[in-house]
C-alpha cells in the first residue's frame, strides 16, 4: 500500500509530458512520469521533426523524446515504465489523488497532470503500417513539407481532411482527396474551399484500397465503392485524416469531457473540475495537436499545479 504522499505525478511521456515534468523538477516538485505503453507519444511514430524550434537541421522523432527525457530527469524527474490502470480522484481542495498501475505499483499525490495524449485513427490496412513514415502520415501540418511539389492523397471527408487537402496543395503538385461517401461530412465553408481549389482533385464515393511502392509510397490503389471499379494513382504520400481518438478512456465517467472525449479545461488554464488535476496536450487539444503546442500546455499545467501546491500552504 502506498505511503508517501509525492507533490505530483504525470501519467504520460509526450511532448507535454516532459515537459510538465522538466518544470515541475526545477521547482522541486519531485516530478514522477508514469509513461505508459508508448513512451514518448505520437512523436515515436514520427521520422523526421523539422518544425519544432530549436533543432535547425530537424530531428527523428524518437531522438527527440529521448532529448526530453534526458532534460526531466537531469532535474530529478523519476521515469517510470508502467501503464496507469485506475485512477482514484479525491474531489476535495487539498485532496489525494490515488493512481494504481499495471505493475501493482500505488502512488498518492497531491496533484495529477495528465499527459495522455491522442492516437490518429487509421483504416487498418496493413500497408498504412507497411509504409508509416515511408509516405503514410496522419499530420500534414508535421510532414507536408517533404512532398514539395509532389503529388499525394488524402483520405477523409471531414473538416479535418479538408484543412489538410488545402495546406497540402500550397505545397503539393496535386492533391487527391477520397471522400468515401457522395457528398463531404465537412463544413460549407471547408468544403467550398475544397472545391476552389484547383489542384485538389476530389474523387467522391472512392476508398484507399492498397499502397505500392518501392520502400516508399510511390501509387495508391483506389476503388470506387458504387462501381466496384479500382484503378492506381501515381502519389508520393497518403495522408490518413479521418480523425483522431484523445487517450482518455482512463478517465470517462472521472472528468469532464467533450463530445469526442478530449479532456475540459478552463480557459486559460490546464485545470480540470477537480482540484490539483490538470491536463495538457493532445489529450486535451483537439484544433492545433503539435508538439510544440503540446510543450507549451505542458508548461502551464506545471505552473497551475505549482501555484495549486503554494496555496495550500
Amino acid at each position: 500500500m502506498a505511503e508517501k504522499i509525492h507533490e505530483t505525478i504525470i501519467i504520460g511521456s509526450g511532448p507535454a509530458g516532459y515537459t510538465a515534468a522538466i518544470y515541475a523538477a526545477r521547482a522541486d516538485m519531485k516530478p514522477i512520469i508514469i509513461t505508459g505503453m508508448e513512451p514518448g507519444g505520437q512523436l515515436t511514430t514520427t521520422t523526421d521533426v523539422e518544425n519544432y524550434p530549436g533543432y535547425p537541421d530537424g530531428i527523428m522523432g524518437p531522438e527527440m523524446m529521448m532529448d526530453f527525457q534526458k532534460q526531466a530527469e537531469r532535474f530529478g524527474t523519476q521515469v517510470i515504465m508502467d501503464m496507469v490502470t485506475e485512477v482514484i480522484f479525491d474531489e476535495k481542495p487539498g485532496g489525494i489523488h490515488q493512481i494504481k498501475t499495471m505493475n501493482g505499483e500505488e502512488f498518492l499525490t497531491k496533484t495529477v497532470i495528465i499527459s495522455t495524449g491522442a492516437s490518429a485513427k487509421y483504416l487498418g490496412l496493413d500497408d498504412e503500417k507497411k509504409y508509416m513514415g515511408s509516405g503514410v502520415s496522419a499530420c500534414a501540418t508535421c510532414d507536408g513539407f517533404f512532398y514539395k511539389g509532389r503529388p499525394v492523397a488524402v483520405v477523409g471527408g471531414g473538416d479535418t481532411a479538408a484543412e489538410e487537402a488545402t495546406y497540402l496543395a500550397k505545397l503539393c503538385s496535386k492533391v487527391y482527396l477520397l471522400v468515401r461517401k457522395n457528398e463531404f461530412r465537412a463544413s460549407n465553408i471547408m468544403a467550398q474551399r475544397v472545391m476552389n481549389t484547383p489542384n485538389i482533385e476530389v474523387l467522391f464515393h472512392h476508398e484507399l484500397q492498397g499502397i505500392m511502392g518501392n520502400k516508399v509510397v510511390e501509387k495508391a490503389q483506389i476503388i470506387n465503392n458504387q462501381t466496384m471499379e479500382t484503378k492506381e494513382i501515381e502519389v508520393d504520400g497518403v495522408f490518413i485524416a479521418i480523425g483522431h481518438k484523445p487517450n482518455t478512456d482512463l478517465f470517462v465517467g472521472k472528468l469532464k469531457m467533450d463530445e469526442t472525449g478530449y479532456l475540459m479545461t478552463h480557459p486559460d488554464s490546464a485545470k480540470t473540475d477537480i482540484p490539483g488535476v490538470f491536463a495538457a496536450g493532445d489529450c486535451q487539444d483537439n484544433i492545433y495537436r503539435q508538439a510544440v503546442t503540446a510543450a507549451g500546455s505542458g508548461c502551464m499545467a506545471a505552473l497551475d499545479a505549482e501555484r495549486y501546491l503554494i496555496e495550500l500552504q
